[in-house]
């Protein structure tokens, strides 16, 4: 499929997660595929030496060398997309370092883009917010039409499944009102429509959140969507960078090990209930051992339970008593460690077996 001046060949992306879950090794392998292979941004540097020192140069560096790292795995095959959440800090020098080595696309979330056009200005470089409702894809297509004079290349629209942070009200995770993927699709389907008739082109939407094989992956295809964002599943494959015991935590998941808990950046995310948020439940603190001021939202300090950068770094290095596990609701499916390339292959031949 053709995405502004760039061809995808399977309409697949593996969604980006941090700390450290996605960088170049997982999205240079998935590209390899012919998918959309996307590196997380946040905290990318903290395997550097002077990360503890200097974390934004550090990050910079590192975002860069995983591009070019990811670019030369894909060889020239699929796509290459950086994450770059709204809520961190150096949010505009990170799009233009994602821009300047090379990322076929910019995806952001966790709060509304409402600049991101202007930062991939004059590149080749594409941009994607994710939405979690037609209200958000309409007022995101409104201000960038009249702002810059152009749409988005296409939406993530991400429902009340997925892992990480939630584009959605405690209550409605807590009580189960939050709409389901199939409603939230036509929503936001509906919502881009005249703005897709004005431009005289298509905004391709991609399902992400709860989604697991090809047969989901057929079914929201059927009811409009361009394509698929998956998460989880990526993180149980022998390519993805989190450690070893990262993996197997998926593997071993079981659907009561699931919550919602409260992240200091202020909105709600999902993840296993590991040995850190009991210990947290109890009230226990887990601060910062150095603040990198990582994430504007996060009030810091004594003023949070727990540093979330910290936590998701320990996991990401394989600290099974301290580490943040985020994870998708479906994480209880996944039941072994696959190469990237035989999950690519099952998920499209069941797409393909289902269309």
């Amino acid at each position: 499929m053709k995405i502004g001046n760039k061809e995808l060949r399977i309409p697949i992306i593996q969604g980006g997660m941090g700390v450290g879950v996605s960088l170049g090794n997982l999205a240079g392998h998935v590209a390899k595929c012919g998918g959309l292979g996307v590196i997380s941004s946040v905290n990318a540097g903290y395997q550097e030496p002077r990360f503890g020192t200097d974390p934004k140069g550090a990050n910079f560096f590192a975002l860069k060398n995983e591009i070019l790292k990811a670019k030369s795995i894909a060889g020239g095959q699929g796509m290459i997309g950086v994450n770059i959440m709204t809520a961190v800090s150096n949010y505009e020098e990170t799009c233009r370092i994602a821009v300047e080595a090379g990322a076929d696309v910019i995806i952001s979330g966790a709060g509304l883009p409402l600049k991101l056009p202007e930062y991939v200005e004059d590149s080749n470089t594409l941009f994607a917010p994710i939405v979690s409702s037609g209200k958000a894809a309409a007022l995101l297509c409104r201000n960038y039409s009249k702002k810059y004079g152009r749409l988005p290349d296409f939406f993530v629209m991400e429902g009340h499944m997925a892992g990480g942070h939630l584009g959605f009200a405690y209550e409605e995770l807590a009580d189960q009102t939050a709409k389901h993927n199939e409603e939230l699709l036509t929503e936001v389907l509906d919502a881009v429509r005249p703005f897709e008739e004005s431009a005289g082109r298509k905004i391709p939407i991609f399902v992400a959140g709860g989604v697991f094989d090809g047969k989901d992956m057929a079914r929201f295809m059927e009811l409009g969507a361009a394509g698929v964002q998956i998460g989880t599943r990526f993180i149980a494959t022998e390519e993805c960078d989190a450690h070893e015991n990262f993996k197997q935590m998926m593997v071993k998941a079981a659907p009561e090990d699931v919550r919602i808990i409260a992240s200091p950046v202020g909105m709600p995310a999902r993840a296993l209930y590991s040995p850190l948020i009991q210990r947290l439940e109890k009230g226990e603190r887990f601060g910062a051992l150095r603040c990198s001021n990582c994430l504007t939202g996060c009030k810091k300090g004594d003023n949070i339970p727990y540093c979330i950068s910290r936590a998701l770094i320990e996991a990401v290095q394989g600290n099974v008593e301290d580490g943040l596990f985020f994870c998708g609701e479906n994480v209880h499916r996944i039941d072994k460690i696959m190469t990237v390339e035989a999950l690519m292959s099952e998920i499209v031949s069941e797409w393909r077996e289902n269309s």
